[in-house]
């Protein structure tokens, strides 16, 4: 049986980024896609930092289109009818390339036609039914009654991994250790968009909400700016949402943020080109699979390597690191003629001198504190509402602002054993 060097599941960031490299290198690959294009099933936002890959990429996106540079970052607290907004706003963000804002459907997209310039074959709408082996190995991939031959199975087939359950790289994992994410992307000329976002041409913003957006559930919404477009959306944990009484679908609470008068104002005049749904990782650290056996390696979202840090939100600079490195390991195995899990360990071991296991791990506890729904429920609502007592001038005279602050301190619980307590669990995050 004749094989080729490695079959790749998945043709998201990590299954590119991994082929791009082994093409370099003039290995036979092949990259299997379910959706009709590389980028048709991505549902990301979404957001790129490109100071953590840039040694690894080298020429790789040359010419990549990217949306817009991130120049303006945003966080809003949503209460009950009111709101609080920071605004962040830095010269070194314009200065350097930190992040970007890409669609995936045309970024993975324009990805895949380079990787085919290099003569890869990248065959969309081919769905990988499991794995072949020869006695405790992966040897190659089945599909109906093909079969494909190979020395290493790279798994980026996504969040729920089917090849590395059926490798017992990985189990089912609990619902708190995923979300649900729903995006619209919505279409605007760009004067608006740099007007409402007070940006120029090429420049662009990040804006991420908590509170009232979920209706006090785990989760968010997001905003990212894109040329002549904005992505807008929302987050929400499966367990918070299984646990809701009474119920609520995801798509009433993407209907109900969008009716809000901070976003209406936001998106008016806009017409939707894009609507999508889909899981998203949320087990950080502790939720990454085994990565490795004999003749497979296991990368992206598929190893689990997603990142919420309440700020920010990451994962595709880690699902870019991990498909590199993935053909680094390949390589290396094929210039020593072993694909054992021994030899593909290096993966983990390079993994962890970069930036992706560091920064999971570093960011381990974060999961954890961020399971407390007093971060969706409480502190949204009374922060704005202290502000909105600040700021309201009625017929009674205006009593101090340290008045107005500590009474609310006392009648809110803010004093309370509990909230200290979760304010001396931000140190272990």
């Amino acid at each position: 049986m004749k094989k080729i060097d490695v079959v790749i599941v998945g043709g998201g960031l990590s299954g590119l980024s991994c082929a791009y490299k082994l093409a370099e290198k003039d290995m036979q690959v092949i990259v299997l896609e379910r959706g009709d294009f590389p980028g048709s099933k991505n549902v990301t936002g979404g957001r790129l930092y490109l100071m953590p890959i840039k040694e690894l990429i080298g020429d790789m996106f040359d010419d990549a289109p990217f949306e817009r540079k991130v120049v303006r970052e945003r966080w809003s607290l949503f209460g009950e009818g009111n709101s609080i907004n920071i605004d962040f706003a830095s010269e070194k963000l314009r200065v350097e390339d930190h992040s970007y804002t890409v669609l995936r459907a045309n970024f993975d997209r324009w990805f895949s036609e380079k990787l085919m310039e290099k003569g890869v074959f990248v065959i969309p709408k081919y769905r990988v039914d499991d794995l072949l082996w020869e006695e405790n190995r992966i040897v190659g991939i089945k599909a109906g009654e093909e079969e494909i031959y190979a020395n290493v199975v790279v798994a980026s087939d996504g969040v729920l991994s089917f090849m590395a359950e059926k490798a017992g790289l990985r189990t089912k994992m609990k619902p708190k250790n995923y979300a649900v994410g729903i995006k619209e992307v919505i279409e605007l000329p760009k004067e608006k968009i740099n007007d409402r976002f007070n940006v120029d041409n090429g420049n662009g913003c990040a804006h991420l909400f908590v509170g009232d957006v979920t209706k006090g559930l785990f989760g968010g919404g997001f905003l990212y700016t894109n040329r002549e477009t904005i992505s807008l959306g929302i987050v929400a944990g499966i367990k918070a949402l299984m646990g809701k009484t009474p119920s609520i679908e995801t798509h009433a609470l993407m209907d109900a943020f969008k009716e809000r008068y901070e976003i209406k104002r936001l998106i008016e005049g806009g017409g939707l080109v894009e609507y999508s749904a889909h899981i998203i990782p949320e087990g950080g650290y502790d939720g990454i699979s085994k990565l490795y056996g004999n003749g497979i390696i296991v990368t992206g979202d598929a190893a689990g390597f997603a990142l919420n840090m309440g700020v920010t939100v990451r994962g595709m600079e880690f699902a870019i690191a991990s498909g590199i490195i993935a053909a680094e390991t390949v390589i290396k195995a094929k210039e020593a003629g072993d694909y054992s899990g021994k030899k593909l360990s290096y993966y983990e071991n390079r993994l962890k001198e970069t930036f992706v296991l560091k920064d999971m791990k570093s960011c381990r506890k974060m999961p954890e504190f961020l399971d407390n729904e007093d971060f969706f429920t409480y502190y949204p609502k009374y922060f704005p509402d202290f502000l909105e007592k600040v700021m309201w001038f009625g017929k009674e005279p205006k009593e101090r602002v340290g008045k107005t602050l500590w009474g609310t301190l006392k009648t809110s619980g803010m004093l309370s054993f509990r909230r200290l307590k979760d304010l001396y669990k931000i140190r272990n995050i």
